[in-house]
């Protein structure tokens, strides 16, 4: 087994994380006073801003997780810096996770960082690095729905509440899809240690399409509505209203907004 030397760039935050939480705080700060010009392009800004620091947090997860159970490797990658086109690659960790968003208003799962698991010992610990990301979300979910099911919205401008709505919607689908038990989804590398080898050398050669047949099964109308049905019933029971969530996609798809969901509409 090869070693490696940590090395302290290995785990210094990059400046490209940096400069997008940037983005994110100023956006987020221009939403909620109103300050900027064009309130949709805010929010679109600060909901893309966020969900990429969410996008590189769940990833992170990953390899930190990794990195204590055993994978001294993933320094040396540029994992624990939080840059990230070191995931994957860009185009697969953020540019098709946004395209996503933009698209049909759905959190994808983006590309994945690559785990050494000959270094790991331990079933659970297999599968606590393929929950860790996901369980990113699921924090990310509670911090974002946290002041409409804590009833603390008073103070909280419209269009703040609405793109809180939109990136809560964001985080619980990202989380969900990312549980499911689909090769190559991290809800399968879950279960995967614990399956038999017969079964994992059958189901090996589906896992570079698991995301293309998620995506693909979320065309079929029927399936989209079951999907998107359960994701409101959930939402509700945080206490975000199905409009809340419609408006804040709207609003985020500034250059097409919905008159209904404009002041007064």
């Amino acid at each position: 087994m090869s070693t490696a030397t940590a090395r302290p760039s290995d785990r210094r935050i990059s400046p490209v994380f940096l400069g997008i939480v940037a983005v994110a705080a100023v956006t987020g700060w221009a939403t909620w006073t109103g300050f900027a010009e064009q309130p949709g392009l805010a929010v679109f800004l600060f909901v893309t801003a966020a969900w990429v620091v969410s996008l590189c947090l769940h990833e992170y997860a990953h390899a930190r997780t990794a990195l204590h159970s055993g994978d001294i490797s993933v320094g040396a990658k540029g994992y624990l810096t939080l840059n990230p086109v070191k995931y994957t690659h860009a185009l697969l960790s953020i540019v098709l996770p946004v395209l996503f968003v933009i698209m049909g208003g759905i959190g994808l799962p983006g590309g994945a960082v690559f785990i050494e698991r000959g270094r790991i010992r331990g079933r659970w610990r297999h599968s606590l690095i393929s929950a860790a990301g996901p369980l990113t979300n699921v924090l990310f979910a509670v911090v974002c729905t946290a002041p409409f099911w804590l009833d603390a919205l008073d103070g909280v401008p419209r269009d703040f509440r609405l793109a809180l709505a939109f990136l809560a919607l964001l985080q619980v689908t990202a989380a969900i899809l990312n549980f499911l038990p689909v090769p190559g989804l991290d809800g399968y590398g879950v279960i995967e240690p614990w399956l038999s080898h017969n079964v994992r050398r059958q189901v090996e050669p589906l896992a570079p399409f698991g995301l293309l047949i998620v995506f693909a099964l979320l065309w079929i109308p029927a399936l989209n509505g079951v999907f998107f049905d359960a994701i409101d019933a959930l939402l509700r029971g945080l206490g975000i209203g199905e409009v809340d969530t419609y408006c804040g996609f709207e609003l985020y798809r500034f250059w097409q907004t919905d008159p209904l969901c404009t002041p007064g509409g």
